[in-house]
């Protein structure tokens, strides 16, 4: 087996808020964490900035523009062979902003924080709920 990466991937996501809900999306079979369900985002590419990285991804997976409202905290999580940087951000779609659609998933799907826990979550995004849930995010907005 060969060893497990320490130094942290750093990986962006999104918690779009739209109307007290916020916005998973649904990781397609055959890939890694098959059909989980997450906040969007991706991996920071090398002399990205985070920010930039989490619009580009919104961009590329869901055809949607972002806002980024504030950042969570970030953390520390391993898989089996890969350790990742998570770093959340809480976002909403821009004015001008498409309707998110599932380019890169296999569906979307809008939940209440409260609904959060009836869906298969990725390991890495449990955090994140957990912070929402201290935070006692999302508000209507």
């Amino acid at each position: 087996m060969p060893p497990v990466n320490t130094t942290p991937l750093p990986v962006v996501a999104a918690v779009i808020e739209r109307g007290g809900r916020v916005l998973l999306a649904r990781r397609p079979a055959g890939k890694p964490l098959a059909l989980k369900w997450e906040f969007p985002g991706g991996k920071v590419d090398p002399g990205e900035t985070p920010e930039a990285a989490l619009v580009r991804e919104l961009r590329e997976e869901l055809g949607c523009a972002i806002e980024i409202v504030r950042p969570l905290p970030r953390f520390i999580h391993t898989y089996d062979q890969t350790t990742i940087g998570m770093i959340p951000f809480i976002c909403r779609l821009a004015a001008d902003s498409p309707e998110p659609h599932p380019h890169e998933h296999v569906a979307i799907a809008w939940a209440q924080p409260g609904e959060l826990k009836n869906y298969d979550l990725a390991a890495a995004d449990l955090p994140v709920v957990g912070e929402l849930n201290r935070l006692g995010a999302p508000r209507r907005t």
